[in-house]
């Protein structure tokens, strides 16, 4: 066995999921279909279950059929002829630690085999999404920025700013993950500006300089241009990773809503204007239990003129915050662009990452993006912050070659990003009755529809799905997440 199976095999020992993306390959080969019945038009129902208490990991179960019988219990109804928001995709980080992890502790063969598995649409579980720090964050290898300056000295024309750092890993991998899924689409957020911008004199601490509004606005753009040079386009950027939150031990700075505004409506702003950037502005990036933060920037009409709308976290608050933005300001969208599980989290860590995934959609969230895509058998490297953060993958370099295998993160993103695909839409689902079972719907492009539903009780719940006057019965175990995927034309998706 040559070592790209052998990692292959590494890799997904822990879980079927080989057999499933290879199924859902051959599904999706041109001239492919599956049988219905003509009399009924039913379509032919995929399911794919997980579950920490069966050990079961993406496991394909017995595909389902739709009838014309009348449910006689619980049941889910889904209407996509009521659409809410456009999804942009899922995903996660590939911080300085992540992309030195992928770069120096896997052989070629073995991060070539990883971001196929993550990033494809085929073979993979088709992630969509990164948030890139713009320069070092806690999950950094050291300090820096794109225009460090000795202390004392500042450089307020940028003429030493310089984007090489990047291109020892940071940038190759990310070339290395495009190459995978061409219509990746990557968020950036500073956690810091240089230092010389700042009241502290360094990236730790302080805030920003009056001074330094026009520095840092031509920073972003020199920035998004240098990055498009390289050959990895910005999608969006946020002014301040979470501005309300100044941390000890690594990078960060405070930003109050008047000075984002200020900021977004007077520099930022017209920057991009300026130099014919396409590159969207997020603002806030920062907890659910702070939306008077984005409510106050949004208020002001200049600022908002400059949002493509709001960046949120998920360390503070719940997700209906979300939807109470939306209502504030209808206009404007919404993506979540950080939330990390760890060590702190206990009990069934599938049905909280699967919660959250649901959760976060049904309030009108774009995007579910996790922290770090992978971090090391130590949590690491990182300079301070978070020491028991969880990757979406552990890269295990205490032996060699390194191990890698997927957490429960992958398999919670792996349930909407293999079937949910970037334009998919949100669409109506509606319990017939209270219960604990947590759902949410989506229409893909092609016409298919995805269902995801999780059971985060500790008993059997059985269930109808309700589609277009036609049913199916399902009964899913204790602590379960599922997803369903259907087309009218029964056509598989991908």
């Amino acid at each position: 066995m040559n070592s790209l199976a052998k990692f292959v095999r590494r890799i997904l020992r822990p879980t079927p999921l080989l057999c499933l993306l290879a199924a859902l390959t051959v599904s999706a080969q041109p001239g492919k279909t599956i049988k219905r019945s003509p009399a009924q038009g039913s379509a032919h129902i995929h399911v794919v279950e997980s579950s920490e208490s069966f050990e079961e990991s993406l496991r394909e179960k017995p595909a389902l059929q739709f009838s014309s019988s009348e449910p006689t219990n619980l049941t889910v109804r889904v209407d996509e002829s009521r659409t809410y928001q456009q999804i942009d995709g899922f995903g996660a980080s590939i911080t300085d630690s992540s992309a030195w992890l992928l770069s120096q502790k896997l052989t070629p063969a073995q991060r070539t085999t990883l971001l196929q598995q993550l990033f494809g649409t085929k073979q993979g579980i088709g992630l969509t999404i990164l948030r890139q720090p713009m320069g070092s964050s806690d999950f950094s290898l050291a300090d820096f920025s794109y225009d460090d300056m000795p202390p004392g000295d500042s450089d307020p024309e940028l003429k030493h700013f310089t984007i090489d750092g990047d291109r020892q890993y940071i940038l190759p991998v990310l070339r290395e993950t495009l190459a995978v899924n061409p219509k990746l689409k990557i968020i950036a957020s500073p956690w810091s500006p240089p230092g010389w911008m700042k009241t502290s004199g360094s990236m730790i601490g302080g805030t920003l300089l009056p001074s330094s509004l026009a520095p840092l606005a031509g920073y972003f753009v020199r920035f998004v241009q240098s990055y498009e040079a390289a050959g990895v386009p910005i999608f969006a950027v946020t002014p301040q990773n979470e501005p309300r939150n100044i941390p000890a031990d690594f990078p960060g700075m405070g930003m109050t809503a008047e000075e984002q505004a200020t900021f977004v409506r007077e520099y930022l702003g017209p920057a991009f204007r300026d130099a014919h950037l396409r590159t969207k502005i997020m603002i806030f990036d920062h907890n659910w239990d702070l939306i008077d933060f984005p409510d106050r920037i949004l208020s002001d009409p200049k600022a908002a003129e400059f949002s493509a709308g709001i960046a949120t976290h998920c360390y503070g608050g719940g997700p209906e915050a979300q939807t109470k933005l939306h209502d504030h300001f209808p206009a404007k969208d919404i993506w979540l662009t950080e939330c990390s599980g760890g060590e702190w989290q206990k009990g069934d860590l599938l049905v909280a990452q699967a919660s959250l995934i649901i959760e976060t959609t049904r309030n009108w969230a774009k995007s579910v993006v996790l922290w770090n895509l992978a971090l090391d058998q130590n949590h690491g490297p990182h300079l301070g912050g978070c020491t028991n953060c969880r990757g979406v993958v552990t890269i295990d370099h205490s032996t060699s070659p390194a191990t890698v295998a997927p957490t429960v993160d992958f398999t919670a993103l792996a349930h909407a990003s293999k079937f949910v695909a970037p334009g998919a839409f949100r669409v109506d689902s509606v319990s017939s009755e209270q219960s604990s079972l947590e759902h949410v719907a989506f229409r893909n492009s092609d016409g298919s529809i995805v269902l995801l539903v999780l059971n985060p009780v500790a008993t059997p719940i059985s269930f109808s799905i309700a589609w277009q006057g036609r049913n199916a019965t399902y009964t899913l175990q204790p602590s379960t997440v599922v997803t369903f995927r259907w087309s009218v034309k029964s056509r598989a998706h991908r």
